[in-house]
This record gives C-alpha cells, sequence and structure tokens, in this order.
C-alpha cells in the first residue's frame, strides 16, 4: 500500500482539475501512516502548508499536534494520517469553493480507498458538511460519532477555530477523548 499512496500522491502533483493547482508553492497531498486505521480531514492548506507542503504545520497544527499526544496520538506513528479536502491552498486561506472541493475530492476518495480507515475525524465545518452531512453544525453535533459504509465519522472543531474561540478549547478535548474512547471500542489501540 505504500507505494500505491506514493504513486497517487506523483498522480495529484499533476492536478490541474481547478485553478487552485496553477497557485501553489506545494502539493499538500497528506502525511502519516500508509496502514492508519484513523484520519483527519480537513479542508485545506494555508499558508504554512503550502510553503511546507505538510498539512497542519502552522500554528494550528501544532494545537492539533498537543491534543494528539493528550490522548496518545501522534503524526509521526502508525495509527493516523491527515489531509484535507482540498490538496491545494485556497488564495488568502479562504474557503475552499464548490467547485475547488468537488475537484479535489476524487484525490480524497482513492486515499480513503487506500487507506480503508475505521474513523474518518473531520476537522471543521467545511470538511464535516462534506464528508458527514451538509448541513452539519460543528457547535452541535461536535464529537457524535456516525456510521457510513462501514466507517466511523465524527467532526470537531478546526484547530485554527480553536485558536480564535478558545473557549471551545475544552469541547474539543472531549472530542479527542471521544475518539480515544472508540479507538479502544473498535480495538484500534493495539493494532499495528
Amino acid at each position: 500500500m505504500p507505494d500505491a499512496m506514493e504513486l497517487l500522491r506523483a498522480q495529484c502533483a499533476g492536478c490541474r482539475n481547478c485553478p487552485l493547482g496553477n497557485t501553489r508553492t506545494n502539493l499538500v497531498f497528506g502525511v502519516g501512516s500508509p496502514t492508519a486505521k484513523v484520519l483527519f480531514v480537513g479542508e485545506g492548506p494555508g499558508e504554512q502548508e503550502d510553503l511546507q507542503g505538510e498539512p497542519f504545520v502552522g500554528k494550528s497544527g501544532q494545537l492539533l499536534d498537543k491534543y494528539l499526544s493528550l490522548i496518545d496520538l501522534d503524526r509521526g506513528g502508525s495509527k493516523i494520517y491527515i489531509a484535507n479536502i482540498v490538496k491545494c491552498r485556497p488564495p488568502h486561506n479562504r474557503d475552499p469553493q464548490p467547485e475547488e472541493s468537488e475537484a479535489c475530492m476524487p484525490w480524497l476518495r482513492q486515499q480513503v480507498r487506500l487507506l480503508r480507515p475505521r474513523i474518518i475525524v473531520c476537522l471543521g465545518r467545511i470538511a464535516a458538511q462534506r464528508l458527514i452531512s451538509p448541513d452539519f453544525r460543528v457547535t452541535r453535533e461536535h464529537g457524535q460519532f456516525r456510521e457510513k459504509g462501514g466507517i466511523w465519522l465524527m467532526g470537531t472543531f478546526h484547530p485554527a477555530a480553536l485558536l480564535r474561540n478558545t473557549a471551545q478549547k475544552k469541547d474539543a478535548l472531549a472530542d479527542f477523548q471521544a475518539l480515544r474512547d472508540k479507538m479502544a471500542q473498535l480495538n484500534l489501540l493495539d493494532e499495528i
């Protein structure tokens, strides 16, 4: 599978299915273990991610790493993979437009097919609305798991939103603890 993921990354690097491919500095395909059973999905890369070619490496990424460490996970371990809906940075860190998200969804679908995750955690409203339900409301539905096609999906606050609204950090921590509990329930803590 690692070879298949690298092949997919190389194919994605040539993508020009939307205008974002023409303005990126680097493709931000994803990072993590090709055998991961937990997939984190954000909306799209920001400036630091575009510069470094890796998702969640700026201040929001540092916060994500802290939450991961609180439940004994890390981006270098075997249990997680981190990706985004769109693989190229939208200008000025704006939300991806629907046509940009639609153009990138085949890449994410292929990542899901290769990874075969048991859990997908949507980081923020846009990812949750795209993957869980178009009317998903993070403030009301965060931390709740739904099963779709054999995969458990949960939406939580985007780390960048938590940096702006620190009052939600406690709720986000509870969501990550719920993730840990779901991983234990599915016997994913001892796998790999």
